[in-house]
């Protein structure tokens, strides 16, 4: 059973980073009025205006911020502003054991999914949930669903079935995010267990064929024929070459489980999407998808 950090009550601290890309600062003060609105306080990290060509700040204050927001025990969240790329780069300069001590949230996507996997290997839930860049844009339901997880309440997603989804019902531990960085953790110490979980993925602006190669690697791995269900958010602003790939990212993901039993779902609410609803990385979770409708309980 991995350790679930304590849910957040009013006036709890909540410490805002970017591990990756830089940030743009005009939405700072949306972000501070949501945040304070649904009654939490906020912090800045030190280097959250800073630039170093495409990322928030060097490797070593990006990772000087989250190691302070870690060690900090007024500090009860923290949340990474936006994703893009430069999360795995700090990963080995941040010492984690505060967090295994005395764990708090930490919520993001994208190419936080590095993150999320450093921390499922330590033995601590995560949230995979909408970032600050995307408060603006968001559907209600995604900025409750965050909220919910932040506060320690349970949630429900329904949605209706979808052409290529997989019949079936199962349980267990959720592991998951962005494919192209689970196909970039691949071997690393930051690496997922895939045995007897339920796996969500979602993509953006990747080639078809990238998404075929990605899935052909977690199948040639062992990992698909491990899993208990199959989740598939959004896989947003798909490109293709020249001479067609001949399917559909849907579809090579389709083909790719053709030959286990488990359910698999399609088009859930999850990914580079506006309506982008927040899953507890580690947690258990129920998952039932029938003729009508899927259900995802958590």
């Amino acid at each position: 059973m991995l350790k679930q950090p304590n849910s957040l009550k009013p006036g709890d601290l909540i410490e805002i980073i970017s591990t990756a890309r830089k940030i743009d600062i005009s939405q700072m003060d949306g972000v501070q009025k949501l945040l304070e609105g649904w009654g939490f306080r906020v912090k800045w990290g030190a280097a959250i205006r800073k630039e170093f060509h495409q990322f928030c700040g060097t490797d070593e204050e990006r990772a000087k911020d989250l190691q302070d927001a870690i060690d900090n025990p007024e500090v009860k969240a923290i949340l990474c502003f936006r994703g893009g790329y430069g999360t795995i780069r700090i990963l080995d300069k941040v010492d984690f054991s505060g967090l295994v001590q005395n764990p708090k949230w930490i919520v993001g996507y994208s190419d936080v999914t590095a993150l999320h996997g450093q921390l499922n290997k330590l033995g601590l839930m995560s949230i995979h949930g909408s970032m600050p860049v995307n408060f603006m844009g968001n559907t209600p339901e995604a900025l409750n669903s965050l909220r919910n997880a932040l506060e320690g309440s349970s949630n429900t997603y329904r949605f209706d079935a979808r052409e290529l989804n997989r019949l079936g019902s199962a349980t267990g531990e959720l592991i998951g995010g962005n494919l192209s960085m689970i196909y970039s953790i691949a071997g690393t110490p930051y690496d997922f267990d895939f045995e007897d979980k339920i796996l969500f993925i979602e993509d953006l602006d990747e080639y078809l064929y990238h998404i075929d190669r990605m899935m052909q690697n977690l199948k040639h791995s062992g990992k698909l024929a491990e899993l208990k269900g199959l989740i598939v958010g959004g896989m947003t602003d798909m490109n293709d070459n020249t001479i067609p790939f001949g399917s559909s990212a849907v579809e090579t993901i389709s083909k790719a489980v053709s030959e286990y039993d488990y359910p698999v779902c399609f088009d859930f609410p999850v990914g580079h999407i506006d309506d982008n609803r927040a899953l507890v990385i580690g947690k258990e979770c129920a998952i039932s998808v029938s003729n009508q409708e899927v259900i995802f309980k958590q």
